[in-house]
């Protein structure tokens, strides 16, 4: 299909987007195109910035508009705890739960020596000099449940062995709503692994 140059312009920009492809894009273009110019230009403002005013925590490396986070600043939070995630948006998922109280720790990746990122690259002598300072009881580790992740889970957990400081890693299992027959033998293990009392 030929696409005037703008038009063709604008699906290639927002191809960038995480899976966004060729036809989502198109669909997305022609929505911007039916909006007015001010919503447009609202939703551009919106994301320039985003980009200009937010930046990483200084403590906990979440998303901020200042040097320190609303988490790393907020008295009310539990300081015994610290709940390690893999990336920014790994915190709002957690908070949305309205279950966790304490502190984390953004480790922006997870350890992949195929693609170059080891323990200096998401900086882990910082994070256990940040754990002995704090004199936590408890780190959540809350890496995905990937190939990645539980090598970077498995990592901390050897790397925090000797510090005086409970390690645990989030249970994963079932979803809710979910029928036992369609899952896979990783998610049954886990999930039976995860078991509790009740």
């Amino acid at each position: 299909m030929v696409y005037p140059g703008a038009l063709k312009k604008l699906v290639e920009v927002l191809c960038l987007f995480p899976g966004i492809g060729p036809k989502t894009a198109q669909r997305l273009a022609f929505f911007l195109l039916g909006r007015s110019r001010e919503e447009v230009v609202a939703i551009a403002r919106a994301m320039v910035e985003a980009k200009d005013r937010l930046t990483f925590c200084e403590h906990c490396g979440s998303l901020a508009e200042a040097e320190q986070c609303d988490y790393c600043s907020d008295p009310k939070r539990d300081r015994s705890l610290l709940c390690i995630v893999q990336e920014p948006r790994d915190v709002l998922v957690l908070e949305q739960t309205g279950k966790y109280r304490g502190l984390y720790h953004v480790l922006h990746g997870a350890l992949s020596p195929l693609d170059g990122i080891g323990p200096e690259e998401l900086k882990l002598d910082r994070l256990v000099q940040r754990i002995e300072k704090l004199g936590l009881e408890e780190v959540i580790i809350a890496t995905n449940p990937n190939v990645e992740g539980d090598a970077t889970a498995g990592y901390l957990a050897r790397l925090f062995n000797p510090l005086p400081v409970r390690v645990t890693r989030i249970a994963f299992g079932l979803p809710v709503g979910g029928d036992i027959e369609y899952a896979d033998e990783l998610t049954l293990s886990r999930a039976l692994e995860g078991r509790r009392e009740m």
